[in-house]
């Protein structure tokens, strides 16, 4: 499995990205390991704030490249309301991925 995420980061920044283990990409990001981001080392992250799992590497990179795409407002909407999926980038990206819990991948 793969998974898009956005974290809060320090300064209310949003940081997009994907991996196959959202709980150890959290500890690298935070610093507790070896790999976080050069942005996540300067801006330390908060928490997940949305995390999405799919079946396939090339879709996981296609939802984070086009939610890097998004400005800001939509990015914090569809944080808020997963159904703006659809809207943003169409039925068969939309329906290729799975809405977690924050909670439901121990983080």
């Amino acid at each position: 499995m793969y998974y898009v995420y956005i974290l809060r980061c320090s300064g209310d920044r949003l940081y997009t990205g994907i991996t196959t283990d959202p709980a150890r990409r959290l500890r690298e990001h935070s610093g507790d390991c070896a790999g976080g981001a050069k942005f996540t080392r300067a801006y330390k992250p908060d928490s997940y704030e949305a995390l999405w799992q799919t079946d396939t590497r090339s879709r996981a990179q296609s939802l984070e490249y086009r939610i890097k795409k998004l400005e800001r407002s939509r990015k914090t909407a569809l944080i808020a309301d997963n159904s703006l999926m659809e809207e943003y980038f169409g039925a068969e990206l939309s329906g290729a991925f799975t809405r977690l819990s924050v909670s439901d991948k121990e983080i």
